[in-house]
Order: C-alpha cells, then structure tokens, then sequence
C-alpha cells in the first residue's frame, strides 16, 4: 500500500530538511535546526486544529524548508534588508512546497491554498492563516524566545513581545501559558 499524498509530502520536506547542518534541540531531543522547527510546528498545530486540512498541515510543515540555504547575511542590515529576506523566504519555502505537492499529485487549488496560507494572506480573516500564525508564533517562543530576552534590555524585549502577542490568537496564547515547558512567561510583561 503506498503513502497518502500528505504522507508523501510530508516525507520530502522532512527529508529536505534532515539536510540542515544547524542543529536545535526541542524538547530534550537534537534535531536537525530546520526539521525540529517543522515537527515543533506540527506539534503545536495538532494541539491548537486536530482536523486541519491537508494544505494547512503541509504549511506548516514546510514554514522553513531548506531555509539555511539563503542566509539572514546575504541580505542589508535594517528592518527593510530583513523584510526583503523574509518575503524572499515566503516565496522559496512555497516553493517547495508546491514542488512537493506537485510530485505528490495534487492540483493547482490545493497548491495554491498552501501558497496563500504560507504568503499570510487573508490573516485578519483567514482562520487556517491565523492557525499557521499562531503555530509558528509557539514555535518561536519555545525554541528561540529565551535566547532574546537573555541578550535584550527589557524594552526591547517589550516590543518583541507585543509584536508576538498581537499576531497570535486567544486559543494559541491560552496553549502557550499552559505549555508545562514554559520558562519565561512572555505574557505577564504585557499585561500589567
């Protein structure tokens, strides 16, 4: 019996991504920096939409596939330099992903649905652009939130926080706050 077509692309952005030399360890366990981020992501992604649909679970899969091949370097220093590289990366990681679907025989819609959640389209009305947000928001408190507010004075770490918060849903901060792994609870700062 061969592998459903989700299967099959989540195999090849796995494997994709088993090829990063980085290394990050989530949740006690060394992984290769851009798979760890992506099984990290689908973890949170289970937990906060258990029926998602396919394109959004291959989104979120794919949120970083191969990303250490373009550089945060290869880019101008600056806000604009960063969102040049960031906008740059939406369109590789899509890419991919496309690519990935293709070969795993899904159509131009389902590929396109992927595109659009990846590029954060529709975010304000969207609810699978908002999970896809909120799963990658989680992602980046558990695994690199500690490393910024260790090397950050408080009021820039105030407005990383703000920024994260106000792109994430209630039900994703509810899942971070009774995240057992919590170490620094970003939340309390913003709330007082």
């Amino acid at each position: 019996m061969s592998a459903s077509p989700l299967a099959q692309v989540l195999a090849t952005l796995d494997s994709a991504n088993e090829l990063d030399p980085r290394t990050l360890v989530v949740r006690g366990s060394s992984r290769p920096f851009c798979l760890g981020e992506a099984e990290l992501a689908t973890v949170w992604l289970e937990q906060l939409r258990p029926d998602a649909s396919d394109e959004l679970r291959i989104a979120v899969r794919a949120h970083h596939v191969r990303r250490w091949e373009t550089p945060r370097a290869t880019y101008p220093d600056g806000r604009a330099g960063y969102l040049r590289w960031r906008r740059h990366l939406y369109d590789v990681h899509a890419a991919h992903a496309a690519d990935a679907m293709r070969a795993a025989g899904y159509d131009e819609r389902a590929i396109a649905r992927v595109d659009s959640i990846m590029h954060k389209r529709s975010l304000g009305t969207d609810p699978e652009a908002q999970a896809y947000e909120d799963a990658l928001c989680l992602v980046f408190l558990e695994t690199q939130f500690g490393a910024f507010a260790a090397r950050m004075e408080p009021p820039q770490l105030d407005v990383i926080v703000a920024k994260t918060l106000a792109k994430m849903s209630d039900a994703a901060k509810a899942a971070w706050e009774a995240h057992p792994q919590v170490i620094v609870a970003p939340f309390a700062r913003t709330r007082r």
